[in-house]
């Protein structure tokens, strides 16, 4: 190995024991990022403070004032706002007559409140908690199987990540600057895939067990039909009003989300739950939801520049052509690594952290920026099912009172669902990517 290599590795060994000293001193994401990347400047370019000082601040103008940001709070808004309504309830009444003629019979809405919802709130955690609250105690009251209960909303809920509009979409878009508009449609397929291969599952074991399904759901005539439809709407004529924009061409992302407040505010309106404390909480809520992230992404960006500046990506691409590993290899590789991630972080930092260096050495190996997309969001949902942090199964718990372990093992088939649903896009990526090509927006 020459030098220029040898010092390469060594500044890639110096960041990676850095990076552990300050996520693990339990210091916030977005200090931690910051740190690294200053520190690892400074002590191996030897670079003067205001240097440093001086490339941090062009990174957070160029990045604070991209346009795409400006969808985050708007988005994280819409679902707060209909977090804070009766819309679990009306999605449960609403979903029991379609589900009941399946084997599984209620355990069902799980999945497709969850699929619905998650198109209009951008949210795993929102998701999980909205459907959560209202199924897992009925369901487990009616003598539905527990951990099938418990275990189809968590892993049901990292839909809120790939079924657009998702925020971690839109975090990935911005940082590789790719179209949140293609990202969003590429995410739809794949989406309805994984809710199929969920509600698949449930099938099956209902079949194989059918005590698993509990007290059979009471007969449903054509008008119990038609009033579910009541129930639905609300979530019905939002979707189209959000996503059929971003999908025709019409709107932009942001201004889709602008659209979709609106919707929200008016379904407030309607349904007589517009008060004021509401609208104030939801606010906070998006307020906080968006400062996490808008300063993460920052973050990312001034340690993507620091990585360039010490050539980490390149050397590493460098040490894997070496090993002359195959596409699938490296993909394979990646998949591993971002499961252990899982296992100490959240989605949007395994995201912002890990790219720097991983999305080089997908372009370079060939795959589509677009596609990975949704391959990586698939892997980070993986996080929302893992102990320690996955934050699905707190919100589980303490919705149903369960230790973490219980809840963990009950969303374990899920998680392997979810590798079978990475799996299937990596053979049959058109799955990903027959949607965004269609897009008038490219």
């Amino acid at each position: 190995m020459d030098a220029g290599g040898t010092e390469a590795v060594v500044y890639v060994i110096v960041v990676l024991l850095i990076l552990a000293f300050f996520l693990g001193s339990g210091m916030w994401i977005f200090a931690g990022l910051l740190m690294v990347s200053a520190v690892s400047l400074m002590v191996l370019l030897d670079m003067s403070i205001f240097r440093v000082g001086s490339i941090l601040r062009g990174n957070m103008w160029a990045k604070a004032c991209s346009w795409e940001l400006a969808c985050i709070p708007l988005f994280v808004w819409m679902g707060e706002l209909l977090f804070r309504t009766d819309i679990s309830d009306r999605l449960f009444s609403g979903l029991r007559p379609w589900v009941s003629w399946l084997p599984g019979r209620l355990l069902h809405t799980n999945v497709f409140g969850c699929a619905l919802f998650a198109a209009v709130s951008g949210s795993s955690t929102a998701t999980t908690a909205t459907i959560g609250k209202i199924t897992t105690v009925t369901l487990i009251d009616r003598g539905y199987d527990e951990k099938l209960a418990i275990g189809s909303v968590a892993g049901a809920g990292t839909l809120g990540l790939l079924i657009p509009p998702s925020i971690v979409m839109i975090v990935y878009g911005i940082i590789v600057e790719q179209s949140v508009a293609r990202l969003f449609a590429a995410g739809l397929l794949p989406g309805l895939m994984v809710a199929g291969l969920y509600s698949a599952y449930i099938v099956i074991r209902a079949l194989m067990n059918p005590n698993v399904a509990g007290i059979k759901d009471k007969s449903y005539t054509a008008r119990d039909f038609l009033h579910s439809l009541a129930d639905l709407a609300p979530i019905l004529v939002l979707m189209p009003i959000v996503l059929g924009g971003i999908y025709s061409g019409i709107a932009t992302p942001t201004e889709a989300a602008a659209l979709g407040v609106f919707g929200a505010l008016l379904i407030l309106l309607l349904t007589g739950q517009f008060v004021w404390k509401i609208v104030f909480e939801s606010l906070m809520g998006a307020v906080r939801i968006t400062c996490m992230v808008v300063t993460i992404v920052v973050a990312a960006s001034f340690m993507s520049t620091a990585m360039g500046y010490l050539h980490v990506p390149q050397e590493i691409s460098a040490g894997i052509a070496y090993l002359e590993l195959g596409r699938y290899e490296l993909l394979f590789i990646l998949f591993l690594f971002y499961i252990v991630l899982g296992l100490f972080l959240e989605g949007i930092s395994i995201m912002v952290m890990s790219l720097p260096i991983t999305y080089p050495l997908i372009l370079e190996h060939g795959f589509d920026p677009i596609w990975f997309g949704v391959f990586l969001v698939i892997t980070v949902e993986l996080a929302q099912v893992t102990p320690p942090v996955g934050l699905n199964l707190y919100v589980l718990q303490g919705l149903t009172g369960r230790s973490i372990g219980h809840v963990a093992v009950a969303a374990f088939p899920f998680f392997l669902l979810l590798c079978l649903g990475a799996l299937i896009i990596t053979i049959f990526p058109e799955i990903a990517l027959w949607l965004p090509n269609q897009l008038i927006t490219k």
